[in-house]
């Protein structure tokens, strides 16, 4: 059959681009058509996002793919990050900069909302870890100390559904990102009234929620024109992108029962698929999160802290004059001395720190461990107390599925870490499967695909990725070293984490 183009919007905490998925019924090929950095902006000591910028960015990214594609393409659906949103007045005015998760205004916020419901209650309905970004968290924030501007919102949009707003007009909010806020109903798919209603947050705000591969409508005409494409479909992919990068697992396995994955990249999400959310007492205990995937499917998974650690260590060289790629990082890292020290990646010190080195010794330090030194050092406490969190947090599946795991797959621009991914299979004893590294883009554009009846089931969409993409498997090494770091891991994550 004759190529068929998807445009896939993808837009990260660190960087978004525009691409063209390009698919001969068997194979897909992607081209990256324009790429953009991203991040937090301060503005008036506050964190928001530039969408105005990032928006300006993708119609130069849809010119490029008219003028590189022609009319070739049928479809285009964005996907984003979690939990963060913009609001809209009923004349279609945005209401402000949308806040960035990292912004500080919900310091104390999670605390305070126990106390108004205790956190059995919200987990029952909502199944969603506890973290102070949670869209939850952040609306409990503006309400508190902007309620006026709250008052005049009619329309609540995650991020990836203003973006498609923008595309088409638009103003409903897809289940996958849906799931990442905290503020919908795991049981029912629907938002959690119970909550919002118990937070006084104004209900009537939040509109349909929808199912990914949902064709929201045709490109607006002003757009059309302006980047000189046809009235293409919009398309709600997996919204969220470890929602899009789950879809695009190349496992030939029909359900979550021997592979976890990790979506690798500023945040590490480790988890299982699974037909159904998972609600007990132990998982509340173990502060795991629930979120949701396409045909039905449910992530049971742990948000861990990421490569953040290392993208801001490496920031902070910059800042002191030493300039050093990812990939000479982890050249100094793989030479440096193993196991001298571990960090816990989900402590909030470590969520937006002034200097990442500084707090990261200072951590250590805390705990009678001697701090690492040299670049080379602090990049391997990084590396090695990932892996060693991924251990921690894949017995924790493996003891609620009741289901042992044989293989872990990681995805994401983080495979390819390789030094990670070595760590990671030393660290859980399971073999590793990295790659794709273009999960994201590769599962936005096959839920468009679908969409369109290119294909058919998940486990269609899977087999194309398998055909389309490089797998690059890892074996366990040093299992009695790594058995012995695990321990002494254990013991200083146990330590209070004094702030």
């Amino acid at each position: 059959m004759a190529e068929q183009c998807f445009l896939a919007v993808d837009l990260g905490a660190e960087s978004g681009r525009v691409v063209a998925g390009l698919f001969d019924g068997q194979r897909v090929r992607l081209e990256e058509l324009h790429r953009f950095p991203n991040g937090p902006v301060p503005v008036a000591g506050t964190m928001r996002w530039d969408v105005l910028r990032l928006w300006s960015e993708v119609q130069s990214g849809l010119a490029k793919a008219a003028h590189t594609l022609g009319n070739q393409a049928i479809s285009v659906g964005v996907d984003t990050w979690g939990v963060d949103y913009a609001l809209l007045t009923r004349h279609g005015e945005m209401l402000g900069h949308p806040y960035n998760y990292r912004d500080p205004r919900t310091d104390g916020v999670m605390d305070w909302s126990f106390t108004q419901m205790p956190r059995r209650e919200i987990f029952a309905q909502t199944g969603l870890q506890f973290m102070p970004i949670n869209t939850l968290y952040q609306l409990i924030a503006m309400q508190q100390t902007q309620p006026a501007l709250l008052g005049l919102a009619d329309r609540f949009l995650m991020m990836p559904d203003l973006f498609h707003w923008l595309l088409c007009g638009s103003q409903v909010v897809e289940f996958t990102n849906a799931t990442t806020s905290q503020c919908l109903n795991a049981t029912t798919s629907r938002w959690a009234f119970d909550v919002l209603r118990r937070f006084d947050l104004p209900a009537a705000m939040f509109p349909e929620v929808v199912s990914p591969g949902t064709n929201l409508g045709k490109l607006r005409g002003d757009v059309a024109d302006r980047c000189r494409l046809p009235r293409l479909d919009v398309v709600a992919p997996a919204t969220h992108d470890t929602g899009s990068a789950v879809a695009a697992i190349p496992t030939e396995r029909t359900g979550s029962a021997r592979w976890a994955y990790i979506s690798s990249g500023t945040w590490s999400l480790m988890g299982l698929e699974l037909p159904h959310p998972v609600l007990s007492a132990r998982a509340l205990e173990l502060n795991l999160t629930n979120e949701g995937g396409i045909d039905g499917t449910w992530r049971l998974l742990k948000n861990i802290m990421g490569l953040w650690l290392v993208q801001e260590c490496r920031r902070a060289f910059e800042r002191g004059g030493r300039s050093f790629s990812y990939a000479e990082l982890a050249r100094l890292a793989a030479a440096a001395k193993p196991f001298c020290a571990f960090i816990d990646p989900d402590s909030p010190r470590f969520l937006n720190p002034a200097d990442m080195p500084t707090e990261i010794r200072n951590w250590c330090q805390a705990r009678g461990q001697s701090p690492p030194g040299s670049e080379g050092e602090l990049v391997r406490c990084c590396l090695e107390s990932l892996a060693l969190k991924y251990r921690l947090v894949l017995s924790w599946l493996e003891e609620l599925s009741e289901t042992p795991v044989e293989v872990v797959h990681i995805v994401g621009g983080g495979s390819q870490n390789e030094l990670l991914n070595q760590f990671t299979a030393n660290a859980c004893g399971r073999s590793v499967a990295a790659g794709p590294i273009e999960a994201t883009a590769l599962g936005n554009v096959l839920v468009q695909a679908r969409t369109a009846g290119a294909v058919t089931t998940l486990g269609e969409i899977r087999q194309v990725v398998r055909a389309s993409s490089s797998i690059v498997h890892y074996e366990p090494r040093e299992q009695s070293a790594w058995n012995a770091a695990y321990a002494k891991f254990r013991e200083v994550i146990s330590l209070p984490d004094g702030t």
